[in-house]
């Protein structure tokens, strides 16, 4: 015998699929927010770079290495 689907299951489904989108949402922004967060942690403990900028109390520049590159033979 088949069933026929009844309004009430209608509104069950709407409903169903209102917290699903919902909960989908509110998870997907929390994660991001956490996950930008721990990127901008992150980057905050990061040095600077390259050193240049020139501002008291950050570490002195490591002299530059020199490269000395042979010619090859053929």
């Amino acid at each position: 015998m088949g069933t026929s689907l009844t309004p009430e299951f209608w509104r069950q489904s709407a409903v169903l699929l209102v917290i699903a989108m919902t909960v989908t949402f509110v998870l997907t922004a929390a994660l991001d927010a956490l996950v930008l967060r721990a990127q901008q942690r992150r980057a905050a403990r990061r040095p600077s770079g390259t050193g240049t900028t020139g501002t008291a109390g950050t570490k002195t520049r490591l002299p530059e290495r020199t490269v000395v590159r042979t010619p090859a033979r053929s």
